[in-house]
């Protein structure tokens, strides 16, 4: 524990006091929800939404490249799967800070149809060894200060010994360190064995890596997770945002997950955006990170440009 006299400090030099002192020894960054308590206290931030948005009307789409973009052959030996990134986006600084690697069949096909080829023995194993492959097109593309998420099943971390090792050991090997990777847990598969499920998520945090809960609100164990675990990210499930501008019932639902995320010190990205209206209203309801196919589809083996939302010009 490190003790701070905040009598010492101007409020402007406090984080970056705190800052100097965690990076040198537990290699912090701003993202450490340690540190957004510390500058939700110092700076009084009442989190107001980041953009004043206006009517539909008055907003477009600009594209714009993102670097790296090109395509790589990602094959390497014993690979029988691929991935696609697509990027998470901070809208209001035009900026990824993120990409998550979705697994896809070797012929580029969907997970579905690359788990469907496994047996339920092997479902778990090969879950977590494609990660490998995630991690080494990760690194051909050059990723400095974005990070990559992986999605894991829960009981793949339980079913295979050592699983946590064996995915630092991968990260290593890819040039990579333990924080620059999110693994995302899904919550719609039930969590059997809870004790050593709970065992490898404190390894994995311990070693660095980030941990988020992916589909948030769409399956069995959401809440209780959230409530053990208190991620770095929630993801709220695509079928929540869905033309959530229409629907009372599923703003009542984001607000209520927003609240409770602030409160916590939980970043939440919104996934599934597919329309300009989806966005406003996450937007003014204080979200600021998304991902969806209004700013970028899956590239596979590579990243597409990405649509940000710009004011038209009057």
């Amino acid at each position: 524990m490190e003790l701070f006299d905040l009598r010492h400090y101007e409020k402007k030099r406090v984080l970056q006091a705190v800052l100097a002192k965690g990076t040198s020894r537990f290699n912090l960054t701003y993202d450490d929800r340690v540190l957004k308590f510390i500058r939700t206290f110092v700076e009084d931030d009442n989190k107001k939404p980041f953009i004043n948005t206006a009517h539909l009307e008055n907003w477009d789409l600009i594209q714009l490249p993102v670097t790296p973009r090109r395509e790589y052959d990602n094959f390497q030996p014993g690979q029988n799967c691929q991935f696609a990134l697509q990027p998470i986006v901070d809208v209001a600084n035009k900026k990824v800070i993120s990409f998550e690697a979705l697994i896809r069949s070797p012929d580029g096909g969907s997970p579905v149809e690359y788990f469907s080829t496994l047996s339920k023995d092997a479902l778990y194993k090969a879950d977590l060894d494609s990660k490998r492959f995630a991690f080494a097109l990760a690194n051909k593309m050059g990723m400095v200060d974005q990070t990559i998420s992986v999605n894991l099943l829960p009981m793949s971390l339980v079913t295979t010994k050592n699983a946590v090792d064996i995915l630092l050991s991968e990260i290593k090997a890819s040039g990579l360190v333990p924080e620059q990777v999110v693994v995302e847990v899904t919550e719609d598969e039930v969590i059997s064995r809870f004790d050593e499920f709970d065992f490898a998520i404190k390894q994995l945090r311990s070693a660095g890596i980030g941990l988020a809960i992916d589909d948030f609100g769409a399956g069995f164990a959401g809440l209780s997770l959230l409530a053990k675990f208190q991620p770095e990210k929630v993801k709220i499930d695509r079928n929540i945002i869905y033309d959530v501008h229409k629907s009372g019932p599923k703003q009542a639902i984001v607000q209520a997950i927003i609240t409770c995320c602030t409160l916590l010190e939980i970043t939440v990205i919104a996934e599934g955006i597919e329309k300009l209206e989806e966005w406003l209203w996450l937007e003014a309801a204080g979200i600021r990170y998304y991902q969806g196919f209004l700013f970028a589809r899956p590239q596979l083996n590579g990243v597409s440009p990405v649509n940000w939302p710009i004011i038209k010009d009057e």
